[in-house]
């Protein structure tokens, strides 16, 4: 089978994780996030892991700096990347929220000749939600290659989001 890379977004709360895991029932998937060497960094400084706005605007401002500085989530993007194209997975899910970075990692995966589409997850009861950062508050203002608008129950959703997967996003 192909190898598919999914650049995924949407706010704080919309269920990605959720949707990741429903994929990875059917096909064998690697779930990463450009925020994972953030959030370890973070941890050494004190964040003790919560989700509250405060904590989100930290981490983002966290990551904007490491971006001017280093470019830390890329690089670790673009090794997890390399590593799921050596392994004998289908699926990379790449959780990104900044506009910028999105066009840069879909520029590398390109590149790179692989299948590469992007995903926005949204959610009514989150559409309006401010953060109070700028990654998550603008994470809808990307055009994205398909949306899915996760506002069912758990149950329905496992089924109609394979479907809106397999057709919208595992489809050239």
């Amino acid at each position: 089978m192909k190898k598919y890379v999914v650049i995924i977004n949407g706010k704080g709360g919309v269920g990605k994780d959720t949707l990741c895991d429903i994929v990875s029932k059917k096909y064998c998937v690697n779930n990463v996030s450009s925020i994972t060497p953030i959030k370890q960094i973070a941890q050494i400084g004190g964040w003790k892991g919560e989700k509250e706005n405060k904590d989100r605007k930290f981490l983002a401002d966290l990551k904007k700096l490491f971006v001017e500085y280093n470019d830390l989530p890329f690089c670790y993007l673009k090794e997890e990347m390399n590593l799921f194209l050596q392994k004998e997975q289908n699926v990379l899910f790449v959780h990104i929220r900044e506009i910028e970075e999105i066009k840069k990692f879909l520029e590398y995966a390109l590149s790179k000749g692989v299948l590469c589409k992007t995903l926005l997850v949204t959610r009514k009861q989150e559409q309006n939600k401010i953060y109070g950062n700028e990654a998550d508050d603008m994470a809808e203002q990307y055009s994205y290659d398909a949306v899915y608008h996760n506002d069912m129950p758990l149950e329905q959703a496992e089924k109609d989001f394979m479907l809106f997967f397999e057709k919208n996003v595992l489809q050239c």
